[in-house]
This record gives structure tokens, C-alpha cells and sequence, in this order.
């Protein structure tokens, strides 16, 4: 990898991360204002704010992150990103109810600790799904 490719690389993965970091605060500060404050159920309190982040991600990636991409905003390219953040979402579902139903863990803490390890594992994914699948390298 020589210098550019590295400076490309470290400006995706900043971009990348603060955009996640943006839909870390959306999903996280959502899940907790639907689930302690109006009292709805573990998992749709995860899946309404992780939907509002997944646009907002869209729209942030595509014009900024990967902006230099060969990504061309089409329907399919659309439809590979929600489809991708379809399985994170089940990721950090899946995590969020393993913490809660099958550890039987309800405080607040275990249900935060529960929303940012499947983030994270979301996350990883996310970023590898994105930079294989959609956001592919602008044809020279």
C-alpha cells in the first residue's frame, strides 16, 4: 500500500467512523428514549433508531465517506445498502435479545452493554459489506 492508498484508507476509516459514531448516538439515544422513557419492548427499540441511522449513514457515506468511489447512487446500489444494513440490524437485534431473553440481563447497563457490542459486530460488518459490495473502487 503506498502513501496515497494509506491516506485514502485513513480518511474512509475516519469518515466511516464518525459517521458510525453519528449513528451510534441516533440508534443508542433512540433505543433508550423508546425503551426506558416509553416503556417500549428490548428489540423495537433497537430496530426504529437503527433504521433512522441507516438513512442518515447512506446519505453520509455515499456523499462523503466513499464519495470518491465508483458508486453511482443507483437503485441497486441503494438496495445493497439497505439490504446490508438489514443483516446489521439483525446483528445487533440478535445481541440485543441474547442480553435480554436468553441472559435474562434488564438493567439499563446490560441493555447499553447489549446495544454496543452488537454495534460493533454491525460495524465491522458493515464496514467490509460497504467497501466490497457497494462503495467499490472508482474505475481508473
Amino acid at each position: 500500500m503506498n502513501g496515497r492508498d494509506r491516506r485514502t484508507f485513513l480518511r474512509e476509516l475516519l469518515s466511516f467512523g464518525f459517521v458510525g459514531f453519528l449513528g451510534t448516538v441516533i440508534t443508542i439515544g433512540g433505543a433508550n428514549v423508546l425503551r426506558h422513557w416509553l416503556g417500549g419492548s428490548p428489540l423495537t427499540s433497537v430496530v426504529i433508531p437503527t433504521a433512522a441511522s441507516t438513512l442518515s449513514s447512506y446519505l453520509l457515506n455515499r456523499h462523503w465517506t466513499f464519495r470518491g468511489s465508483g458508486s453511482d447512487g443507483t437503485g441497486r446500489e441503494m438496495a445493497l445498502f439497505f439490504g446490508l444494513n438489514g443483516i446489521g440490524m439483525a446483528i445487533q437485534v440478535l445481541v440485543t435479545g441474547f442480553t435480554f431473553y436468553v441472559l435474562g440481563l434488564h438493567g439499563g447497563i446490560a441493555y447499553n452493554m447489549g446495544l454496543l457490542v452488537g454495534l460493533g459486530l454491525a460495524s465491522a460488518f458493515r464496514y467490509w459489506s460497504y467497501k466490497k459490495w457497494i462503495f467499490t473502487p472508482a474505475a481508473v
